[in-house]
């Protein structure tokens, strides 16, 4: 009993102390490497004699606003559905996205955007690094009611920098277009996070498992996030792409893939679930399915047609996968996945990289005419989003 007080004190400070620690160590490598880009720099941009309303910052900073509500109320509020851990999923939420967006602005910017010992941020840095604190937020809802904050910073940490090597073989060496990150954000940050919860299990989980449980209030607050998620889901999918065409696309493609995830899972869950009733994890989780399924191929001639097509199968096979799946991975492969990111990201997102596949196979000279996407806005990172 002597070692108690001490314990619990030292437990106190592993928060604070953690949290000054990474704030300190980002702050000097950001005073040592981080710079404005040239759009950025008051210098370097009238030196090139543009117009203020030239700026990328015009076209690219609606778009960023839409993702950043995303981030910080879509995936916070999407988690509040636990009775026993609605402020804990809003405020680590908070905590890991404003760590994330500091630490890989570092690491991407270290692979995308290094130039004569410099990183370069701008906007686009912004939206890239929102990205990232998406992925960790997936990964975040698997081992959501699990972990403490010091554990989920740690988590973070390490999420960050594997995610910035994933998406630079991805985007940079393979040249995969990816424009709404099915492969490079749901499919990394929901497997990262399954793997993770794998890693954390103990059979003495099943005695709490009564507190994963929902009530009245709780899906009502979770609803505020779906929605969110939903209305500007065209805007996380269409935000990295090529301005113009493509941009338009891949905002038209979401559009029409997330009304037939909805209209699939309202389906699938009244016949699934019992005397034709809605489960409202369901309707939280797998109506968002389609802005995941066509993330690879949104801003592709995927064709209207192809995009409810896309949504309806991803709908449905999210809201098969938490009445059938979830109670498999957690029987036989010992993987409590407490969001269900499974369903939502991994499924949806492999699902996405195969119709990549198959859109960009199915390509031809007659759908894009002289309007085929060969390299991202910007020369130099062939992919997902244009350099930092």
């Amino acid at each position: 009993m002597a070692w108690s007080p001490r314990r619990s004190a030292g437990r106190r400070l592993q928060l604070p102390l953690l949290c000054l620690l990474l704030q300190g160590a980002t702050a000097i490598l950001f005073a040592i490497f981080v710079r404005y880009n040239r759009e950025t720099d008051a210098a370097l941009w009238h030196w090139g004699n543009h117009s203020d309303a030239d700026n990328e910052f015009y076209f690219r900073y609606p778009s960023f606003q839409d993702v950043h509500v995303m981030i910080f109320v879509g995936f916070g509020f999407l988690m509040v559905f636990l009775q026993r851990y609605g402020f804990g999923s809003v405020g680590f939420t908070f905590l890991l996205a404003a760590f994330a967006l500091q630490w890989s602005t570092l690491i991407q910017g270290f692979f995308h955007s290094f130039r004569g010992g410099y990183i370069l941020v701008g906007v686009e840095s912004m939206i890239n690094a929102d990205f990232c604190a998406g992925a960790v937020l997936i990964s975040f809802g698997a081992i959501l009611g699990k972990t403490g904050p010091v554990q989920l910073l740690l988590m973070a940490l390490l999420e960050v920098v594997l995610f910035g090597l994933n998406e630079f073989v991805l985007l940079s060496l393979l040249e995969v277009k990816d424009a709404g990150g099915s492969m490079t954000i749901h499919t990394f940050g929901a497997y990262f996070g399954l793997i993770l919860s794998r890693v954390l299990y103990r059979p003495q989980l099943e005695k709490s498992k009564h507190r994963q449980g929902s009530v009245y209030h709780s899906d009502l607050f979770a609803m505020i996030g779906t929605i969110f998620l939903w209305i500007f889901w065209p805007s996380f999918n269409s935000a990295p792409t090529a301005l113009g065409d493509g941009q338009h696309r891949t905002a038209l493609n979401t559009y029409y893939s997330l009304t037939a995830s909805t209209l699939s899972t309202f389906a699938l869950s009244a016949l699934v679930g019992g005397d034709g009733r809605l489960d409202m994890v369901h309707v939280q989780n797998a109506a968002l399915a389609g802005g995941v399924v066509v993330g690879t191929s949104a801003e592709m001639m995927l064709t209207p047609f192809g995009a409810l097509a896309a949504g309806f199968l991803a709908g449905a096979i999210s809201t098969l996968g938490y009445k059938f799946f979830t109670p498999i991975l957690e029987s036989k492969l010992k993987v409590q996945d407490t969001c269900g990111v499974h369903n939502l990201h991994g499924m949806p997102g492999v699902l996405g990289a195969l119709l990549g596949v198959l859109v960009a196979g199915l390509a031809t000279h007659e759908a894009y005419g002289d309007g085929a996407p060969a390299e991202a806005a910007h020369p130099g990172l062939p992919a997902r989003r244009p350099v930092l």
